[in-house]
């Protein structure tokens, strides 16, 4: 079963079992699927659906630091149950040791040899380990691997 089929899933159980917050979670990833759909004409494969939910994620996070900062735990609150929803259909993480495996697999292959070469690096890495690594940290492992280099 593909992840959108896995969503929908989901969204019909919740319905069944009156789950509000985790339904109105799902109708928000299943908005932004057919939004992306409607867009660029074409079905979305589950790379494209992790990459969406990814990015819902990255908003959640931000939000909730906005909220939290401004003293609206209430509204922080709501956030955090929808990053939990949205965190559930993320495949599992990697740990700091496959991660750096992964980086420096990456130098060796492309044969970088200092800063200048971060682009090659990261577009062998990116395929690799979108959706199950923050791209952030591993843009600064291999910024600080090739600044050694």
């Amino acid at each position: 079963m593909g992840l959108k089929e896995q969503i929908t899933e989901d969204m019909k159980a919740a319905m069944r079992a009156k789950e509000t917050a985790k339904l109105g979670a799902i109708r928000l990833i299943t908005a932004a699927i057919k939004q992306k759909e409607v867009d660029e004409r074409i079905e979305l494969g589950d790379s494209h659906v992790l990459a969406i939910i990814e990015k819902m994620i990255k908003q959640r996070k931000d939000s909730i630091s906005q909220f939290e900062a401004g003293g609206r735990q209430d509204l922080a609150d709501i956030e955090k149950a929808e990053l939990t929803i949205l965190s559930h259909y993320m495949p599992a993480g990697l740990s700091d040791a496959e991660i750096q495996a992964e980086v420096a697999a990456a130098i060796s292959a492309s044969g970088a040899a200092g800063p200048q070469d971060m682009g090659k690096v990261m577009a062998i890495v990116k395929p690799k380990l979108a959706g199950r690594a923050d791209m952030g940290a591993v843009s600064a492992l291999i910024k600080a691997a090739l600044s050694k280099a």
